[in-house]
């Protein structure tokens, strides 16, 4: 796989976020998107996949946060557990829904992994996204809604660990882990 420079984008574009329309796209059942991020969620490489469905080109997502596309329907409690989970060393699976740059989003299935050098040494983080299915979507934007309703109305620097937190009471009651709740919407 070859990588594309490391150069850094002249602006930042995470602070000028578009507005979100209603405007669903959709990924291609044989796409996928992948990315490499430095250990701060910097990115050093994106596909032509990634690149089309987002509409930034690459000079625009180089250097950029990952979270730049982060839609704002998007509960922080999730990437509350997303960070924990990454930082203890593991895998995290999860869907997220991704702003596009003209406001519209998409729906992943994501795998982002740590990444490290041939020596062991920690790099950054590899992730690769493909089109998740539609029950899994409609099941977890319930879960989602009634994180983001949480947060909301918590408020302060705590919200996203509540919002977690309701995130792995909610998957507890079914007595399942994060991850098997995860696999158990992909599957159906």
């Amino acid at each position: 796989m070859a990588f594309f420079s490391t150069t850094r984008a002249t602006t930042d574009l995470t602070a000028a976020k578009p507005a979100p329309t209603q405007v669903e796209i959709s990924m291609e059942d044989d796409e996928f998107i992948v990315s490499k991020t430095d250990g701060n969620g910097k990115i050093l490489y994106t596909n032509r996949v990634f690149m089309q469905l987002s509409g930034y080109t690459e000079k625009e997502l180089l250097g950029q946060q990952h979270s730049m596309i982060r839609h704002p329907d998007m509960p922080h409690g999730l990437f509350h557990h997303m960070w924990d989970t990454l930082k203890q060393g593991n895998e995290f699976i999860g869907f997220l829904k991704n702003l596009c740059k003209d406001g519209s989003h998409y729906w992943v299935f994501a795998h982002i992994t740590p990444d490290h050098d041939a020596n062991g040494n920690f790099r950054g983080y590899y992730s690769v996204r493909r089109k998740p299915c539609r029950h899994a979507i409609t099941t977890i934007c319930h879960l989602y809604d009634a994180m983001n309703s949480l947060e909301q109305t918590s408020g302060g620097r705590s919200a996203a660990s509540l919002s977690a937190r309701h995130m792995h009471d909610y998957i507890n009651e079914q007595e399942l882990s994060y991850d098997e709740f995860i696999l158990q919407l992909d599957h159906h």
